[in-house]
């Protein structure tokens, strides 16, 4: 895989974030809430990727998921409160404030995660330049609060 494709793959993930926030609060406002309007964005994007592993036949079998640790499978409940977290909190304090928001939320535990390690990521010690970036991203939050 080329190295841009590699920035640029998570360039348009996040974008879409945004985008998906947009609608799913869209969706708990044509539902009875936010808790359905979670339930139906994690039901398609479920089914899609049931399809998609099946086709590619890349489903897990029983024996792997049974090998799983316990805290493996909060990846999915952490999606499941992104979702609803999205639905509810941004069409009530805009696009640009919450997407800020979940950027300093990410860099700081991805701070945490590659200076010690976890997860699964590689590690890298905590730099002057990336706890300044991160400084950065929440005075750009502020700014946007006050703004």
């Amino acid at each position: 895989m080329p190295n841009w494709l590699l920035l640029v793959m998570p360039l348009l993930a996040g974008s879409m974030l945004t985008l998906q926030a947009g609608i799913n609060g869209l969706v708990a406002r044509t539902l009875p809430g936010v808790l359905a309007a979670s339930l139906v964005s994690f039901s398609v994007g479920g089914a899609a990727l049931l399809l998609l592993a099946w086709v590619n036949r890349d489903l897990p079998t029983w024996l792997a998921l049974r090998e799983m640790s316990w805290w493996q499978w909060g990846g999915g409940l952490l999606g499941a409160l992104f979702i609803a977290t999205a639905a509810f909190c941004g069409p009530r304090i805009g696009a640009v404030l919450f997407m800020a928001l979940v950027l300093a939320g990410q860099l700081g535990m991805a701070l945490l995660l590659d200076h010690n390690g976890w997860a699964g990521f590689r590690e890298s010690p905590i730099t002057v330049g990336k706890a300044a970036g991160l400084v950065l991203i929440v005075s750009g939050v502020w700014l946007i609060r006050r703004g």
